[in-house]
């Protein structure tokens, strides 16, 4: 087969053994994840329900509505997506940085194995947790349609039940599919939004209007998403190589070796991780009043509007803006905090002596960690101003002009990786078989 030089040959991937049986397996989860979302969880008012929902100022709550699809808002059994996999994944993440013996599982594939099962028992216990808090919460607040313990365990086992459904069908695309499953479903869960955000784009700046104003709203809405998009892209695969060099070592009569090389430091290290651990925090204290049934009032109510992102950068209410400058401390504060647990310039350092390599202009050892740290503070800075212009943006023109939509910075970061890895992915089946990828030349 033919190939061009641009590399975009989306052709090529039907060359991939079992492409199309595995495209197929993979729209038929994904659609009946989207079925599971319309059936409500037995026992549960959703009237009730979605009149709470609608009363909720905690972007916690619209985040998680966003990754589950709009299954949490509508009460379906999917209502706990995969969100408790992701927790325990990062759990398991963070766990292995502390624990040396999940660190050497980590080594072999075995071990992996053996950590995806860990991450699968974590993730149970996860749901379990989550669906019993519920359950209580709704027997509490008069949710239920039958105010009975049965109807508040009867709930719990749904969600638990629908929680573990998801994780096995995100595996069942993992292994027969395309892509990692688990991202698949997050993917699938947060276009799926998608109408209805477009739907509030049109009602806020186009409906009502004169084609002129309209047609520039329009303008003014794609150059937007295109910005977003294209600096997503470049934040998500942005990376500063650090040049390296190989020691010359003597082979019989020739000298060989010192060939130059460079050490690839991605500048979004930590993903989206910072903008949902920052969120999630800030939202904290508002869930909490809300779980008891008690709103403060005085500073105490005014500090938990200022937490809300749904407050910031409303021009009738500057002072609430306030609560971004927290946020962006806290966003900045955990990218440090992730990137330091999982990348320790000491052991590169020692690696690259292991391996008779060094960094130009730095002797090894206390130089060379000096220096990767100094590297790594800096990028890290980078990446988060990056994370903080993407999470900010969205919520600037809610604040300012209205535009209430779900599709925010942190679900276009998500979009844009798993997007990005599905296709690193398929490239790299398809130059096994030597042709051009999308991503990828043919050498």
């Amino acid at each position: 087969m033919a190939n061009g030089t641009n590399g975009w040959r989306l052709r090529n991937f039907t060359q991939i053994p079992d492409f199309k049986s595995r495209l197929l397996w993979t729209f038929l989860i994904l659609v009946v994840v989207r079925l599971g979302a319309q059936i409500p969880v037995p026992g549960v008012s959703r009237d009730v329900f979605a009149s709470w929902f609608e009363n909720q100022s905690s972007s916690a709550a619209t985040l998680f509505d966003m990754m589950t699809g709009g299954s949490f808002s509508q009460m379906s059994i999917f209502a706990l997506s995969i969100t408790p996999y992701i927790t325990a994944s990062i759990i398991m993440q963070l766990m292995t940085i502390i624990i040396p013996a999940l660190e050497e599982l980590q080594k072999d594939q075995d071990g992996r194995e053996k950590m995806r099962e860990y991450t699968f028992y974590l993730a149970i216990a996860l749901s379990a947790l989550q669906a019993v808090a519920m359950g209580i919460g709704f027997y509490r607040s008069g949710s239920l349609q039958t105010h009975s313990i049965f109807a508040m365990v009867l709930v719990m086992v749904a969600l638990v039940t629908g929680g573990i459904v998801l994780v096995f069908l995100g595996e069942e695309i993992t292994k027969h599919g395309i892509g990692n499953g688990i991202s698949m479903i997050l993917l699938f869960n947060i276009i799926s939004r998608l109408p209805q955000d477009i739907r509030m784009l049109y009602e806020t700046f186009m409906k009502g209007r004169n084609i002129v104003k309209a047609g520039l709203a329009l303008l003014v809405i794609l150059a937007v998403i295109i910005f977003m998009v294209v600096f997503v892209v470049y934040l998500h695969d942005g990376f500063v190589k650090i040049p390296i060099q190989n020691s010359q070592k003597i082979q019989g009569n020739h000298l060989v070796g010192s060939r130059g090389d460079h050490l690839p430091f991605k500048i979004n290290a930590a993903n989206v991780i910072p903008v949902i651990f920052a969120g999630s925090l800030m939202s904290m204290p508002a869930l909490v009043c809300q779980f008891v049934g008690k709103t403060p009032g005085g500073i105490g109510g005014e500090i938990i509007k200022a937490l809300s992102q749904n407050n910031w950068f409303n021009p009738s209410a500057w002072k609430y803006t306030l609560g971004a400058v927290l946020y962006a401390v806290l966003v900045i504060a955990f990218a440090y905090f992730y990137t330091s647990i999982t990348f320790n310039p000491q052991i590169v350092a020692e690696r690259l002596k292991e391996r008779g390599s060094f960094i130009p202009g730095h002797r090894p050892g206390k130089q060379t960690v000096e220096y990767l740290q100094s590297v790594s503070s800096s990028t890290i800075f980078i990446g988060a101003v990056g994370l903080l212009i993407v999470a900010l943006v969205p919520i600037f023109f809610s604040g300012v002009f209205g535009a209430d939509v779900s599709f925010g910075g942190t679900s276009l970061i998500i979009i844009v990786g798993v997007i990005l890895e599905t296709i690193r992915q398929l490239d790299s089946r398809v130059a096994q078989r030597h042709l051009s990828g999308i991503l990828t030349k043919r050498k």
